[in-house]
């Protein structure tokens, strides 16, 4: 289907109500219309007086738009710059100039409509206010609308699925803007409102995309853009303001309360309302994570009840030593662990032993043997006796604060060269979130019974 042309969209009723007079450019009445936007003019000005500088507004154009003024920036200009405005405007591809008269601007300057007239540019004058908001909204919408139907086939397989089109586009990084974003959302529904922080859902193993509108409705009715795809569900949340908190662990707790028992969670970063390169920013996050966390063994011991829900920073490390994928980042961090805890490995090859992850699980809770023996589930002198045996092995002190990050990457860069078997599925939820949900049950020992490199961090 054709784009939407200038004459459609002054034919919508937003755009009638404001009594439109075309001045000038009739015969490009067909072309067509990208996107309509609003204008300010903010001529430079030099001791009170308009110089010939450029104005703010021309140069972010790309071609296609119709651009809409109150006038103002047109009063206090002089001939020639108003002219050169209509030439730059021409020069830059703008479909039309709508311009507000009657109110700051009692009519339209001569030279501008000669000019447009000259060069062929539609000039309208908008004879009645009416907000430019609902001429942007109802235009760009149909705009939209005509966009995806003409496309749908070439693009995306989603129909008339205006949420889906919009996820998948943001979740591969397509080229957008913001405009074009604000209106597809708007068409399918999602208004994040003032203050609100948006992050991206990734969901696999959920029936439908019921768990994010329950999660929705935990959240203090949270606005929501959603859409179930083959395997997954991708969603983008926008958290109210008034929900306290940080907002990613809010919206964890709600998916763990509302969301099926063996289904994995995965949420992205927190980002403003505005921009929408945040908007994908934190969606591909979610998604990266999920496969993450659906193809990676856990750090800690599973338990078998509730839904795993994770979060991009939780696997932050995961996600910088995978970036470009797991396959092609196999060799170098299958080098990095071999140098780092060669000697764990080759311990563990000979006696059934656990050692490379309860090195990483004591790194990951800070040094603490109350926390890492709880998550390990055993007791704090069998713990102390393995942290005893890692250190033997590597020769080093494993809280030496110069040797936390080697030692803590390595462990990671273990469980990602790893994988789970094909097929595997993803930890149903991690013994940390356990832990955190219920009281240790290993009893204390006292400080001089722990060896030395524990009881500093005990």
């Amino acid at each position: 289907m054709p784009a939407l042309t200038l004459r459609e969209v002054l034919a919508l009723d937003p755009v009638r109500a404001a009594r439109p007079e075309l001045l000038a450019g009739e015969d490009a009445l067909d072309r067509p219309v990208r996107w309509v936007l609003p204008l300010i003019l903010d001529f430079a000005r030099s001791g009170g007086t308009p110089t010939s500088e450029a104005y703010e507004g021309v140069s972010f154009l790309d071609g296609g738009e119709l651009l809409l003024t109150n006038g103002f920036g047109l009063t206090d200009a002089d001939d020639e710059l108003r002219r050169r405005y209509v030439r730059e405007l021409a020069a830059r591809g703008a479909a039309g100039l709508a311009v507000e008269v009657g109110r700051a601007l009692p009519g339209m300057p001569p030279e501008v409509t000669d000019e447009a007239r000259r060069l062929g540019l539609p000039l309208i004058a908008l004879h009645r206010v009416v907000p430019f908001v609902r001429i942007t909204e109802a235009a760009n919408r149909a705009i939209v609308a005509r966009g995806l139907s003409g496309r749908r086939t070439v693009v995306r397989p989603w129909g008339d699925d205006h949420a889906a089109a919009l996820l998948a586009d943001l979740a591969d990084g397509q080229a957008l803007n913001q405009p074009e974003v604000e209106a597809r959302a708007a068409l399918a529904g999602f208004h994040p409102g003032p203050g609100a922080r948006l992050l991206g859902v990734s969901l696999h193993g959920s029936r439908g995309v019921g768990a994010v509108d329950r999660a929705a409705r935990v959240l203090g009715g949270a606005g929501t853009l959603r859409a179930a795809f083959p395997g997954d569900v991708l969603a983008l949340l926008a958290v109210p303001a008034a929900v306290p908190g940080d907002p990613v662990r809010a919206v964890q707790e709600a998916f763990r309360g509302v969301t099926e028992a063996g289904a994995t969670v995965a949420v992205g970063h927190a980002v403003g309302p505005g921009g929408w390169l945040h908007w994908s920013e934190t969606l591909r996050a979610a998604r990266t994570t999920l496969e993450l966390a659906l193809t990676v063994p856990p750090a800690e011991p599973a338990v078998p009840e509730g839904p795993s829900v994770t979060s991009a920073r939780a696997l932050a490390l995961e996600r910088e030593l995978t970036r470009g994928g797991i396959a092609a980042n196999r060799d170098r961090l299958a080098a990095l662990v071999q140098h780092t805890l060669g000697p764990l490995l080759a311990w563990e090859a000979a006696h059934p032993s656990d050692l490379v992850r309860t090195l990483e699980v004591h790194l990951r809770h800070g040094c603490s043997p109350t926390r890492t023996a709880a998550l390990l589930h055993i007791g704090r002198q069998s713990l102390y006796q393995r942290l005893e045996r890692i250190e033997s092995l590597l020769g080093l002190e494993i809280d030496d604060p110069d040797l936390l990050g080697e030692l803590l990457t390595a462990a990671c860069a273990h469980r990602v060269v790893r994988q789970r078997p094909e097929g595997a599925r993803a930890p149903v939820r991690s013994a940390a979130a356990a832990a955190c949900a219920r009281p240790a049950t290993t009893a204390r020992q006292s400080a001089d019974d722990m060896p030395r490199h524990v009881r500093r961090s005990a």
